[in-house]
């Protein structure tokens, strides 16, 4: 069975609605580690050789974040940054990482059809994770496609719970290396999201 390590950066968990029960839902399995970095770094401080012995013993890293400004909360940044290290995650002697999976999990507070090419937002989901996908390639690991609760303004508690249990068997189907099944769990979810 693999190791799932979820890097969770939320600045302000508090006031989240859907995050905090996305976690709660899958803090519980024995195959999971949630590291939350905020709480772990609250002065940005990082331990490198902790976050990269953490890396080592999993085989699935989750980007667990809100999606702020078409990309992560700063801490995902300071952790890419200094653990990712030249010689260690990447370059020509670079390979701590290679075979492993990544993906991003996040909530956006628009809707589906905000993140089209002919939506608000200009771009797709998939094109605006393009640096984490490139940088998972650069460490020679498997990028996935990720999991997505749209509209997490607007949701109702059900909706929040339906997401939660489509979260807990996407990681569960990873944990077991299921990637078969695990397509129908990853598609964004809440398409039909009403205004």
């Amino acid at each position: 069975m693999a190791r799932i390590l979820i890097q969770f950066a939320h600045p302000a968990l508090e006031k989240s609605r859907v995050n905090r029960r996305l976690i709660a839902a899958v803090e519980s399995l024995d195959f999971v580690t949630v590291n939350d970095l905020y709480e772990q770094y609250p002065d940005f401080d990082i331990n490198v050789q902790r976050e990269q012995e953490l890396l080592l013993a999993h085989e699935v890293v989750v980007l667990h974040h809100p999606f702020y400004w078409y990309s992560s909360p700063a801490m995902i940044k300071q952790w890419e940054d200094l653990v990712l290290e030249h010689g260690w995650a990447y370059g020509r002697t670079g390979n701590a990482l290679a075979g492993k999976r990544m993906l991003n999990a996040i909530t956006t507070g628009g809707r589906q059809d905000a993140y089209q090419e002919t939506g608000a937002n200009r771009f797709t989901i998939q094109q605006l994770l393009a640096p984490f996908e490139q940088t998972a390639r650069l460490c020679q690991m498997q990028y996935l496609p990720p999991f997505v609760v749209h509209g997490s303004l607007r949701i109702t508690d059900a909706e929040i719970d339906a997401a939660a249990i489509r979260y807990r068997e996407l990681l569960t189907l990873l944990s077991m290396g299921q990637t078969t099944d695990y397509a129908s769990l990853q598609a964004p979810f809440l398409n039909d999201l009403a205004n």
